[in-house]
């Protein structure tokens, strides 16, 4: 194995571990069940080789301490796609994902992922202002 190699395996290592320390660090916020105001929602979840196997209860509009992980995977994996038949340019029928509809999120009480912002898919958008009379 080359030095490099080496490098490279335990750069992956760490970067691996100080993520997983940092997905269970707890933080706290209101679980949102959109899809069934109200109701409850259970799941199993297990991200890292190391973690145990952990089942999650929620219940819509309670406030819960959870491992940031899990509060990243509500708020990621949450929807369902409702697709849009359109055409390409060359006229050939072709279908997209046209609006994503969440089921579920984690509202935050204290954190913000700067992850959560793709600052790539903003649109800039100008206003001017024009004065009347000019």
């Amino acid at each position: 194995m080359a030095l490099s190699d080496k490098i490279n395996k335990d750069n992956i290592k760490t970067n691996l571990k100080y993520q997983r320390d940092k997905d269970r660090e707890m933080v706290k916020g209101i679980f949102r069940f959109y899809e069934v105001e109200g109701g409850s929602m259970s799941f199993i979840f297990k991200v890292y080789k190391e973690d145990p196997v952990e089942r999650y209860d929620f219940v819509d509009g309670e406030v819960y301490s959870i491992p940031l992980g899990v509060a990243k995977h509500l708020n990621k994996n949450g929807w369902y796609p409702v697709h849009v038949h359109t055409q390409t340019e060359a006229g050939k029928p072709s279908m997209k994902v046209g609006q994503k509809v969440r089921r579920f999120g984690f509202q935050s009480l204290e954190f913000v992922d700067i992850e959560d912002f793709n600052f790539n898919d903003k649109q800039i958008v100008t206003v001017d202002y024009i004065e009347k009379g000019k």
